[in-house]
């Protein structure tokens, strides 16, 4: 999983660089690179998490980065700021790292 999100997370910083740089192009660049960036970074710190507590919370903060990387995603398309083709790929990603994520959450909260 850790890979995925490092491949997601250097995809998504591919994507961002191809974005016309006018304030908008710029914003929601940034805005998208640092959701997808964090949820990497969130993940890794599950995976050394203190307790299950702690695990657990720091998936939902995973869970919420994906989402929100969605959202920037969808808007990328909708805005036509990059190639409907460009952003498929990631978009389908994201939609299943956020169900792996999601059913993680679950089982995790389950074993308590």
């Amino acid at each position: 999983m850790a890979e995925r999100f490092l491949d997601f997370a250097v995809g998504i910083i591919k994507l961002a660089t191809k974005i016309d740089k006018t304030s908008v192009g710029r914003h929601i660049a940034g805005q998208l690179t640092r959701s997808a960036t964090s949820a990497g970074a969130n993940y890794q710190e599950a995976c050394g998490a203190e307790s299950k507590k702690d695990f657990v919370h720091k998936l939902q903060v995973v869970l919420k980065e994906l989402r929100e990387s969605s959202y920037w995603l969808k808007l990328i398309k909708k805005a036509e700021l990059i190639s409907e083709k460009q952003c498929d790929s990631l978009m389908d990603e994201a939609v299943e790292l956020t169900r792996i994520i999601a059913k993680s959450v679950v089982t995790a909260k389950s074993r308590r």
